[in-house]
């Protein structure tokens, strides 16, 4: 049975659907001013995982996750580049789904856009100002009335009377509580605006989230989930304007993933320690990067390092290396997992606990290897299966061993100049054959010494170097 971390009540509660065998999840996704950088990744590589989890359970999932494209950070960078702010964020959209794809992240089902939900969103800001719950302040701006909701601070266990004696009552005098937060924007010169009953405007950020998602999912949903940076106030605050305009519980189970931290330090663009998805694209292949992230579990901190990076490259070898030169048969629907499939399942089912279902994937390795050596290739084939099979479910495997192994990318450019580079490599392979014929052992080592420094590693067995891969 399913059992999920929740932030709302602090402990792991068995995961219970509104109706039976459906599952509505909304995940805060990305504010498009910049590239998604390896803390975005962390987001949409968990959260797919759940997803993907959730779907072999057999629920019947409609996942959301929304576009951020409109707030002050976009109109601040379409001001600097000279650009008009919606193609600014379609550029970085689209950004956002290479770089989703290269992760092998399935596309939600639904993805809604700020600006495409402003009719939603001044609906709501209306029914929270007819409840007494919002009011516009002196500056034309409308805020919510933090005091008027009675369990502001549930979810981050933060207590409304510290936090105002912690704020200075100076900061925004059209507000009547320094607490209090804008739902509108009243437009200044030259913003993108919308027309309102408060005149012309836009959103603020946390009013976009509770109009999407319960315009999605309805105004009770399961699963809400995000970083565990947006718990506050970001999260604090959907609550307070979703139940408060809708009078109803607005979300079962809260998830929060860790922050990524770089080289054991909080990643932070003014430490200079920030990394995008490209550029860590530019070191490592997207699997790597992808096996690194479910290493650790979703709730702790996950740190960010080459060592790390190798060792996940190391593991991926690993697996890539049991499947090379097994020959199996896809999985069929009444195909037997056996145990392995109940210990990966005993794992996912305890909050998604990925490093302990990868762990099931290594003793999966090990077999494969034993029966390799006992020559029992019955065995491992289905083992290989079985490996490929769970791997998928983590998103992971699903690659040609020998590509992978070989370093060889998926799209055609690369093959055909991947296949010249491996047809180099094989020529030197076969004059290192002739020379270890010949007894010039020299030449020999040279050869393999000199293909280590390309990064190709032989692997020789009794009858001669059967296989090579990359470093």
């Amino acid at each position: 049975m399913l059992k999920i971390y929740n932030t709302l009540t602090r402990k792991k509660e068995l995961f219970q659907p509104l109706e039976a065998g459906k599952v509505g999840m909304y995940v805060c996704g990305m504010t498009v001013y910049d590239y998604c950088h390896i803390g975005h990744a962390r987001v949409m590589v968990v959260f797919d995982t759940v997803a993907r989890y959730l779907r072999y359970k057999k629920y019947d999932l409609t996942y959301v996750r929304n576009i951020t494209d409109i707030d002050d950070k976009i109109i601040q960078r379409a001001i600097e580049n000279g650009e008009e702010f919606g193609k600014l964020t379609e550029r970085f959209i689209d950004a956002m789904h290479e770089d989703e794809r290269a992760l092998a992240v399935l596309p939600p089902d639904l993805e809604p856009r700020a600006t495409q939900s402003i009719p939603d969103i001044i609906a709501m800001i209306e029914a929270l100002i007819n409840k007494g719950l919002a009011y516009v302040g002196t500056n034309g701006d409308v805020f919510y009335s933090v005091t008027k909701f009675k369990n502001y601070g549930q979810l981050s266990g933060k207590n409304l009377d510290d936090l105002q004696a912690g704020e200075r009552v100076d900061v925004d005098l059209a507000k009547r509580n320094p607490m209090d937060f804008v739902l509108w924007k009243m437009a200044k010169a030259n913003e993108p605006a919308w027309e309102s009953p408060w005149g012309l405007g836009r959103p603020g950020w946390h009013i976009e989230c509770s109009a999407m998602s319960t315009c999605c999912l309805g105004n009770h949903f399961d699963i809400h989930g995000g970083g565990m940076d947006l718990q506050f106030p970001h999260h604090e605050n959907e609550i307070a304007q979703s139940e408060g305009a809708t009078g109803e519980k607005f979300v079962n189970v809260w998830m929060h993933n860790g922050f990524v931290r770089i080289n054991e330090e909080k990643m932070s663009k003014s430490l200079g320690n920030f990394f995008t998805v490209r550029e860590v694209l530019e070191r490592y292949r997207p699997e790597i990067i992808r096996f690194f992230i479910l290493s650790s579990h979703y709730r702790s901190p996950l740190n960010y390092s080459d060592e790390q990076l190798n060792d996940s490259a190391a593991g991926l070898t690993r697996f890539y290396t049991a499947l090379r030169g097994v020959s199996m048969k896809e999985k069929e629907d009444n195909f037997d997992l056996g145990m392995n499939e109940v210990s990966f399942e005993k794992a996912m089912d305890d909050d998604f606990n990925t490093p302990k279902a990868i762990a099931v994937l290594f003793d999966l390795v090990t077999g494969i290897n034993k029966a390799k050596k006992e020559n029992n290739p019955e065995k491992a084939s289905a083992l290989a299966a079985n490996l490929k099979h769970l791997g998928g479910l983590l998103g992971i495997l699903q690659d040609d061993p020998e590509a992978f192994l070989k370093g060889v990318s998926h799209t055609a450019d690369a093959k055909t100049g991947a296949l010249e580079i491996e047809q180099q490599i094989q020529s030197r392979i076969d004059a290192r054959i002739e020379a270890k014929k010949s007894k010039n052992w020299a030449l020999a080592d040279q050869i393999r010494d000199e293909l280590k420094q390309q990064g190709v590693i032989l692997e020789d067995a009794p009858d001669g170097t059967t296989s090579w891969r990359r470093e």
